[in-house]
């Protein structure tokens, strides 16, 4: 087995491994990144993603995140002299319950807050603006129209061939079978081709993330949690140009897709898995034996207030994968501490794809040894005390906070 040197090396190829890369790339000319996917790049949790690219929301902390994502979009465009075909529609934020109207109202304080277009609508605008949309219960309807999705796949993709043309070296169908820990120190890895010694070693493997920081003796606060989606059979009533619509009342999210509508909820119960049960590819993993259906049934009333055309519309596809949860809500990145040389780019909790220029600027940043520059305190891993990933009690943590989510 042979023995190789770099700067840097990333474990996963997903949104952010391949978006760390580009970012240390282009910021460090000369040093040698290797980005390691045992399948192929971005087939996992990034490909099955909405890809909502929501920029203002109640946390934050996130925002800076998500606006880094879109330079980094006008970058990689003129870069490669191609387009992402980012959707810019806007985002209706459809607020029918009394504690909804003051969240609306916060919300639209933070977009004034970073200078970001919004405004309320009447239910009339609203409902042209998305004919599937029934608004008669609706109290307040509030319009972003700077907001966006894409596919989730091309933006990664996007990020590794501008990484690989600033020198990154990406390597596909190679498995990582340990972090190579001395003492307290990571120092490399070892694959199915080898070994890689390394300066600086990021976690960013998604799913499986609490595998890696279990064998550098940390219980990394996150749970893989089944995010699922449907796509409508096409109808007139989904332009292709109408914009993201989010339901808090309804724990529901939809946007065009092709002339359909994808639709997502927040099922009763969440579906987690421990790190350890997931094979190594996940595609034919079982993430439900219905499609989802008894999800979706349990809820559907409530979807139901908003868009009555879901008990005659056919579903044409169902779009499931696991996104990085926490108890809170929050991303869960950033320096292992009492463990040297080890980096988390982890707990995504459904906003990896629209805080991955932030994320990839970040571990970027901290790999090159300099200073983060976001605010990650309230991503600290941490923050929850000692954690054990792999426990029953963890895993129902983490799902019952995606259940309970309402927020886009």
């Amino acid at each position: 087995m042979k023995v190789e040197k770099a700067d840097v090396v990333v474990i996963g190829g997903g949104v952010f491994g391949c978006a760390i890369a580009y970012y240390y790339t282009r910021n460090n000319p000369g040093k040698k990144i290797i980005v390691l996917e045992r399948n192929e790049l971005c087939n996992a949790a990034t490909s099955r993603a909405a890809a909502l690219m929501t920029r203002i929301r109640p946390r934050k902390a996130f925002i800076p995140l998500a606006l880094e994502t879109y330079h980094a979009v006008a970058d990689m465009e003129k870069q490669l002299q191609e387009s992402m075909d980012v959707k810019t529609v806007g985002v209706m934020h459809v607020a029918a319950a009394d504690s909804s109207v003051n969240d609306l109202a916060a919300l639209m304080a933070v977009a004034a807050e970073f200078n970001e277009p919004a405004e309320y609508i009447s239910v009339e605008e609203a409902h042209k603006r998305a004919p599937w949309l029934n608004t008669a219960e609706a109290i307040q309807i509030g319009y972003i129209p700077g907001e966006a999705y894409c596919d989730p796949y091309l933006l990664g993709t996007f990020y590794a061939r501008c990484a690989k043309l600033q020198g990154a070296i990406f390597r596909q169908g190679v498995t990582v079978d340990a972090l190579l820990m001395d003492g307290n120190i990571a120092a490399g890895v070892h694959t199915s081709e080898g070994t890689i010694l390394a300066d600086m070693v990021i976690v960013a493997a998604g799913a499986w993330a609490p595998l890696f920081a279990a064998q550098a003796g940390i219980g990394l606060p996150m749970a893989p949690v089944r995010s699922q989606y449907w796509i409508t059979e096409k109808a007139p009533i989904f332009p292709a140009g109408s914009p993201i619509v989010l339901l808090p009342d309804a724990q529901a999210y939809a946007r065009p897709e092709g002339g359909s509508l994808l639709f997502g909820v927040r099922e009763k119960k969440s579906y987690s898995v421990s790190p350890e049960d997931i094979p190594a590819d996940i595609h034919g993993f079982p993430f439900s034996p219905d499609k989802g259906m008894h999800d979706l049934m349990e809820v559907i009333a409530k979807l139901a207030r908003f868009f009555p055309g879901i008990y005659e519309m056919g579903l044409q596809h169902y779009v499931a994968g696991f996104s990085g949860y926490t108890p809170d809500n929050n991303l869960t990145m950033g320096k292992a501490k009492n463990v040297t040389n080890l980096l988390l780019a982890t707990g995504c909790v459904g906003a990896g794809i629209a805080v991955s220029g932030g994320v990839g600027r970040a571990f970027a940043e901290m790999a090159a040894g300099h200073a983060n520059p976001y605010d990650f305190s309230s991503f600290d891993i941490d923050r929850f005390g000692t954690v054990d990933p792999f426990s029953p009690e963890w895993l129902e943590r983490c799902a019952m906070a995606r259940s309970l989510k309402k927020s886009g």
